[in-house]
């Protein structure tokens, strides 16, 4: 007669009821992942056999045994948090951290998310350990792609966003087609009464600099038949920082401006730039753009532009090295007999700006943002899966290690392939279902106070025997 078998019992009841302690203590833990334990039965070697005659063995076996307490790697709730650089994964994969960011070959995995900006501006979490990411290839387009063989830390910058020159203007308007000439024939940027109507649009130089840029329109004059009169304008381009003293910066000026690159108080006279002309067709749409010299009625040909199509000129705005290059799109400009009106008026540059956050996508970009409007890719969030998740070692502080039974990482970024995506502003909760932990905790109790009653019996039998003995 033997203990072993009971005593193997008690064993494995007291694992198990570890195992679900540390499930429900945990219950709590961000990203942490719930264990199960695993038994297997226990016999000793039986030289004899099975029993010929009636099937089976004569062994009746020695108990139980832990075979191991095996992770469960499903996915846990998502709760929102507000905080951007919170993330939860969606799916497979791990974080991957350097626990010591002066040594960010060595790493770690997890699926706690929650990150924050320490005192030096680098991503990392409330133990230190650095959140390790893709370069990318330009940081000032995510859509040039991240170098996935370079992983490094994350530093948000603390500097100012940097300027960007306009190169594009949209304009969108609609002229009068009732409009008359203008009473002064000769347009002049300073005399109200030689162009029809006016809109100034802000544009900015490669420092940063806003200008006001105003675009002149102009009814055809009389000299052009009425049939050519109703559907051509012109359009004039001036750089009006200085009211008093506007700077042509159309295609081809006037030789009396050509020269001109000083200050707009420099100037004595305006002067006329070579104007763009406007064609319509009998239902009030732009039909094309060309640059001819008027009073002459405009013949728009080899040099049409076709309709949305841009217009180029450049100048230099005054400020020290803010030489500015644009291209024009007028974009649904019409003709039609309604009041002159601006629909539409963008451009593309941006003034100096100040970081206002960091925001990370689906798909791992982190980004730095700024006051005016731009925003710079830090780097893409880095990623690993395992052929075997339940393989790795647990390390403690929601960490894991890899090891020879997890196989090595494979690295990859959010959304791709077997990668999960990343919800920012968002932590994966535990995966521990408190109740049902809490029934398994009541079979495990069980199971231990009948291995107890086991070792009872047994110890009656052996009283028994030794009476009889005596």
């Amino acid at each position: 007669m033997s203990f072993s078998s009971a005593i193997s019992g008690l064993n494995a009841a007291a694992n198990n009821i570890s195992v679900i302690s540390n499930n429900i203590a945990n219950s709590n833990t961000t990203g942490f992942k719930e264990s199960v334990a695993q038994f297997a039965d226990v016999y000793s070697n039986n030289f004899q056999g099975a029993n010929a005659n009636i099937g089976g063995t004569t062994q009746p076996g020695n108990g139980v045994s832990v075979v191991q307490d095996t992770q469960q790697f499903t996915q846990g709730a998502a709760q929102t948090t507000g905080n951007n650089l919170d993330m939860a994964i969606n799916g497979n994969s791990f974080f991957t951290l350097a626990p010591n960011p002066k040594q960010p070959t060595a790493v770690v995995y997890s699926r706690a998310g929650s990150f924050q900006i320490n005192s030096t501006g680098m991503i990392t979490n409330a133990q230190g350990q650095a959140l390790m990411a893709y370069k990318p290839n330009d940081p000032t387009s995510a859509a040039a792609g991240f170098s996935t063989g370079a992983m490094s830390t994350v530093s948000v910058p603390t500097g100012t966003g940097l300027p960007k020159a306009t190169t594009a203007i949209g304009l969108s308007v609609n002229l009068n087609a009732s409009s008359l000439p203008p009473s002064t024939a000769i347009f002049n940027p300073l005399d109200a009464t030689s162009y029809t109507s006016a809109t100034s649009t802000t544009i900015y130089d490669s420092l940063g600099g806003a200008h006001n840029m105003t675009s002149y329109f102009v009814a055809p004059p009389a000299a052009i038949a009425p049939a050519a009169r109703t559907s051509i304008w012109s359009a004039y381009h001036y750089i009006t920082d200085n009211p008093a003293a506007p700077i042509p910066i159309d295609n081809t000026p006037s030789a009396a401006v050509a020269a001109s690159v000083g200050p707009p108080a420099t100037l004595a006279n305006p002067g006329v730039g070579k104007p763009d002309y406007l064609a319509f067709n009998t239902g009030g749409q732009l039909t094309s753009v060309g640059a001819v010299t008027p009073p002459v009625a405009p013949v728009l040909g080899a040099a049409t532009i076709s309709t949305g199509a841009p217009i180029s000129w450049s100048q230099t705005a005054g400020a020290p090295g803010a030489t500015m290059s644009m291209t024009m799109d007028y974009g649904k400009t019409t003709q039609v007999t309604s009041a002159f009106s601006v629909n539409a008026s963008t451009q593309n540059g941006v003034v100096v700006g100040t970081i206002t956050g960091v925001s990370v996508d689906s798909s791992g970009v982190i980004s730095a943002n700024y006051s005016n409007g731009s925003s710079t890719a830090l780097g893409q969030v880095a990623l690993a899966t395992f052929n075997n998740p339940q393989g790795l070692s647990q390390l403690g502080g929601n960490n894991w290690g890899q090891s020879s039974a997890s196989g090595t990482p494979v690295p990859g970024a959010a959304g791709n392939g077997q990668f999960g995506t990343i919800q920012s502003g968002a932590l994966e909760q535990s995966n521990v279902n408190l109740s049902e932990q809490l029934v398994d905790l009541i079979t495990a109790q069980q199971a231990y106070q009948g291995n107890s009653q086991s070792i009872s019996a047994q110890n009656k039998m052996v009283e028994t025997i030794l009476n009889a003995v005596r």
